[in-house]
């Protein structure tokens, strides 16, 4: 009967794929697509033609072990290398820090590391392959016209357009799990802008997604079972790695610059190697609503967001509390540190942006006005520009560098509306902004100087962190000995700062190497705030220089750096990491005074002056109509540091009974013996609650 059972299954599993096989085939069907994929074979086999055999031995090190394998170079893969060591779960590799896909030839000797789907660069692999299957799907199953997929830090998505029909997302999700066990292969191809326009001909959409997000003269695109994607990648090296798919919705895109309705759809979901990481990201995504910044932000009347002013936060008295605190924790460390604060405009004539070269890279997501005479401006999105102008405004002297000029002027940023989203993306934000201006020789100094300061601020707030070092791109500006040297300032700075880092290729700035900060909250999600970037290029477009101590003119060294990034961002990040419950001294609610009948209340209003003229916040609720526990339940879910108790005998004996939020008793003690307690864990910004 088992036996029966079994070949039923295996029967019916069998025509299911051969069914699903049929139907993923009628993208054949299709003149334009048919037309597509002849094209990219076609581009393939020219480049096939040019690589000539390389085949020679190599020896592979496994990063996280003292394992080594010897290999063939222009074969072995590091897919082959884990098979051989009978290695599971990785999705996709670094090779000597830079992230290699698993199906891809190795060139030479190399450090390996294998990175699964609980790393952000394995998460991301799967999510742009199940995207890569996604459009596959769309396309061959529903007719769709897809017009872009891709990956973000929440899952995958497929911009289409379907006419004439509604997707169902169980269906969606049954079909790309069928499409992916057929095992498609991943094949990438790097094709040139006019290959192209000469690929996606019949997609004009598609053409205009891939020309905004272009970096250099070529792009990536894969080729999947019978669909062509465009992916910057790494993939995984079949589809067969995904095992489970999720949709979550759908909703309208409007592409850039287009103000009418558009048919353009969005679908995201996710995709998963096995139900077992299905089941740990839905149990984390239940913790991340649990602590979802904008939730707080309402419970504990924070901020809000109005569409008078789309993408930009009101902050209510509590949330501009916490807002301030920050400020002024940022502006401490400044005096410590050697940096003056700065004031600049808001405003400035695009002369200054053409000028900067930002005009003509970022024009558009600027936002401008027309003053009389038409001239126009823009509102700033970023403060270097204005700091250039104050460097050139006299003469330097090399003994004044290094300049370092911190500015926390409002920017503005013309976001699209589908992109906002709470604090973490919004149009006007403030950063904890800062250029340093000095000469070669300081530069690494410098650098070991910015490190020191993002290392002491996070650790005020318990964030375990690792750099990036992020290398030339292509295209750059910049003579590569500038990068060369750059780069090698760049990575003395970190080996001699001490913490983890990795080296991240490619990914530097056009104008300059750069150093990335990643910090781990509570929940372990990493987020990118500081950051510390050399600029080679603003110097020269303005001209700035300094006298040397031989009377010459010489080029400063510009680095932009911010430790808490933007302020707006860092406090839903924060919210999110504490779940709520701030900090002592960064709290919006410390203190909660109640009195046990009215004959206290004269002396619970002492003590809240007492701490409100010592800086705390305080309230206290003198309500006669609720009970003692409904007070104190009500200030413990208000997430009040702290709740004061006071009755006949504290206030005969000038004492408080203290418990915590965490409900801890702490008993009766004298006020000023609290008063210095709390001062202390305040100024220390400790994030401990006892004392």
């Amino acid at each position: 009967m088992t036996v029966t059972r079994l070949f039923r299954l295996l029967v019916r599993n069998s025509e299911v794929r051969l069914t699903f096989r049929r139907t993923y085939s009628k993208i054949q069907s299709s003149p334009a697509l048919s037309q597509r994929l002849q094209v990219f074979e076609s581009l393939r086999e020219k480049q096939e033609k040019g690589k000539g055999a390389t085949e020679r031995a190599l020896a592979v090190r496994l990063v996280d072990g003292d394992l080594a394998v010897k290999g063939t170079a222009g074969v072995t893969t590091p897919l082959s290398v884990a098979q051989s060591l009978r290695l599971k779960g990785g999705l996709v590799s670094r090779v000597n820090g830079e992230l290699w896909e698993l199906g891809r030839p190795l060139e030479a000797d190399c450090e390996l590391q294998l990175l699964g789907f609980d790393t952000a660069e394995g998460k991301q692999a799967a999510w742009r392959t199940g995207a890569c299957v996604l459009g596959g799907v769309l396309e061959a199953v529903f007719g769709a016209e897809v017009c872009r997929e891709g990956a973000s830090e929440f899952g995958l998505f497929c911009d289409h357009v379907l006419s004439n029909s509604s997707l169902s997302l169980s269906e969606v999700e049954e079909r790309c799990k069928e499409a992916a066990a057929l095992k498609l292969p991943l094949i990438r191809l790097e094709v040139k802008s006019e290959e192209l326009r000469e690929l996606f001909q019949d997609s004009k959409l598609r053409l205009q997604f891939v020309e905004e997000q272009m970096n250099g003269s070529t792009v990536n695109v894969y080729r999947c079972g019978d669909s062509i994607a465009v992916c910057n990648g790494p993939l995984l090296p079949h589809t067969g790695f995904l095992k489970v798919f999720k949709m979550l919705q759908l909703s309208a895109v409007a592409p850039t610059n287009q103000k009418e309705p558009s048919a353009l759809t969005r679908l995201s979901g996710v995709a998963f190697p096995g139900e077992k990481d299905r089941e740990k990201w839905e149990r984390e995504q239940e913790e991340a609503r649990r602590r979802d910044h904008r939730r707080i932000g309402t419970e504990q009347e924070l901020f809000f967001f109005d569409k008078v002013s789309p993408g930009s936060c009101f902050f209510l008295p509590k949330g501009a509390h916490i807002y301030n605190t920050l400020t002024d924790f940022i502006k401490s460390e400044y005096r410590r540190r050697g940096f003056t604060e700065v004031v600049t405009p808001t405003l400035y004539s695009t002369a200054l942006w053409e000028r900067s070269g930002h005009w003509e890279h970022y024009g558009k997501n600027m936002f401008t006005v027309t003053s009389e005479g038409s001239q126009t401006f823009a509102l700033k999105p970023m403060n270097c520009p204005a700091h250039c102008l104050m460097f050139e405004h006299r003469v330097r002297s090399w003994r004044e560098l290094p300049v370092r000029w911190a500015d926390f002027g409002a920017l503005h940023r013309n976001e699209l509306s589908g992109a906002l989203g709470g604090l973490t993306r919004v149009r006007k934000f403030c950063q904890d902004d800062a250029h340093i201006f000095c000469t070669p020789e300081q530069l690494e100094e410098e650098i070991v100087a910015c490190l020191d300061f993002v290392r002491s601020v996070y650790q005020v707030f318990g964030f375990s962190f690792h750099c990036l070092l992020s290398t030339r791109p292509t295209p750059c500006l910049g003579l590569p000995e500038q990068w060369d040297n750059a780069e090698q300032q760049l990575t003395r700075g970190l080996e001699q700062f001490g913490e983890r880092w990795e080296l991240n290729p490619g990914d530097g700035a056009f104008y300059g190497p750069k150093i990335d900060i990643l910090i781990k909250d509570a929940i372990g999600r990493q987020h990118q705030c500081a950051t510390i970037q050399l600029d080679f290029q603003l110097p020269i477009r303005f001209d700035l220089r300094y006298v040397s101590p031989d009377s010459e003119l010489c080029r400063p060294v510009m680095i932009h750096r911010a430790v808490l990034g933007s302020l707006e961002r860092m406090i839903a990040i924060l919210a999110e990491n504490f779940a709520g419950k701030w900090p002592l001294w960064l709290s919006p609610a410390q203190v909660m005074v109640i009195p046990v009948g009215g004959s206290n209340e004269s002396y619970s209003r002492q003590v809240v002056q007492q701490f409100r003229e010592a800086g705390f916040m305080v309230d206290m609720n003198d309500d006669q109509s609720s009970t003692l526990n409904k007070k104190i339940r009500s200030a413990t879910l208000a997430q009040y540091n702290y709740i004061f108790v006071v009755g006949d005998k504290e206030r005969e004996s000038g004492t408080v009974n203290v418990r915590t939020r965490g409900n801890k008793q702490v008993g009766m003690r004298p006020t000023e013996e609290v008063l210095a307690s709390l001062k202390h864990l305040r100024d220390t910004r400790s994030n401990l609650d006892e004392f």
